[in-house]
């Protein structure tokens, strides 16, 4: 079953049959696009979803699709306030959490930001790193405990962590010049990094992470992306063409969340424990810099992974 899925496949697709009654998740960002998608899709066979969204009043309009799921499939949906760009927010969202004391099934960390201008969070990181790494990192290690045992951690990394490597020497670009593309991949990058080392981590009570590429989808995520922007993907698409990799498809939303769907529910938590996947299925380590499939391999280091951990408690002054 976990085998039968691909690049196309959707997420009513992939969890045809299944039934998520009992089950609760936890999904960021679900006041567009592929999060609202992905707590449709699991509140529509049953699961309770708490929906984390920086603008409450936007994620409740953008949720209405999600509630008549929830009230057709016996699913229900809760919002929390939950701002990454802050630890304040991130820590006041936990501490909620930890006080309702409600175990989850899964979390999915699916919100983030993309080719934002420079700029700082409230704590002082640089946008993207801060935003889409570091706001998770203190998060989902703050709700570790309401994570079952067997339960998951679904990480949303990119096909843009091919672009670069984690800079652990200077995260913020305090001395290095800044590149809005090069600053996503060092944080989708991180992503993928931080599920190598929680599933490490989590692994002996059968709490499994794995990181994924949902695909190119044209949602608000690219709100920040300029023509010249565009002009570079389209470049590298036809690079990565003419070097044998697949061509560049475009998504619909989803198309783009069945993947984060199938590694939480459908794969096995062996299959995708600590690993890298895309188009719902575990993806290849290719470390070609022409080629657009696969994962490179500076993304799934385990030693990489422990250090970044270890700057990310440095950074954020918390120890997990």
């Amino acid at each position: 079953m976990a085998g039968q899925f691909g690049a196309q496949s959707t997420t009513d697709e992939v969890l045809a049959g299944v039934d998520l009654t009992g089950k609760r998740f936890l999904v960021t960002g679900v006041s567009a696009g592929l999060g609202v998608e992905t707590a449709r899709a699991l509140a529509a066979r049953g699961a309770d979803v708490v929906g984390a969204a920086r603008d409450l009043a936007k994620a409740e309009r953008a949720t209405a699709e999600v509630r008549a799921a929830a009230a057709a499939g016996g699913g229900g949906l809760e919002l929390t306030e939950l701002d990454l760009a802050s630890l304040a927010s991130v820590r006041a969202c936990a501490d909620r959490l930890l006080a309702d004391g409600r175990p989850f099934d899964v979390v999915i960390a699916n919100a983030g930001v993309m080719t934002t201008p420079f700029g700082h969070t409230a704590d002082g990181f640089e946008t993207q790193f801060g935003t889409n790494h570091l706001g998770h990192f203190v998060f989902v290690n703050r709700i570790a405990p309401l994570i079952r045992d067997g339960g998951r951690f679904v990480s949303l990394s990119s096909s843009a962590h091919r672009l670069s490597d984690v800079d652990l020497d200077d995260p913020n670009f305090a001395r290095t010049t800044y590149d809005r593309w090069g600053a996503y991949g060092r944080s989708k990058t991180a992503n993928a990094l931080f599920a190598v080392e929680f599933d490490r981590r989590h692994r002996d009570r059968g709490v499994r992470a794995c990181s994924l590429m949902p695909g190119m989808i044209q949602t608000e995520l690219g709100r920040h992306m300029r023509d010249e922007d565009r002009e570079a993907l389209r470049a590298r698409a036809s690079a990565a063409s003419e070097a044998g990799g697949p061509p560049p498809v475009y998504k619909t939303v989803p198309q783009g969340a069945a993947t984060s769907v199938w590694a939480a529910v459908v794969a096995s938590a062996d299959q995708v424990g600590g690993r890298y996947c895309e188009n719902c299925q575990v993806a290849d380590v290719v470390d070609d810099s022409r080629r657009r499939d696969g994962a490179r391999s500076w993304a799934l280091d385990p030693e990489s992974a422990r250090r970044l951990w270890v700057k990310s408690e440095e950074m954020t002054g918390e120890r997990f």
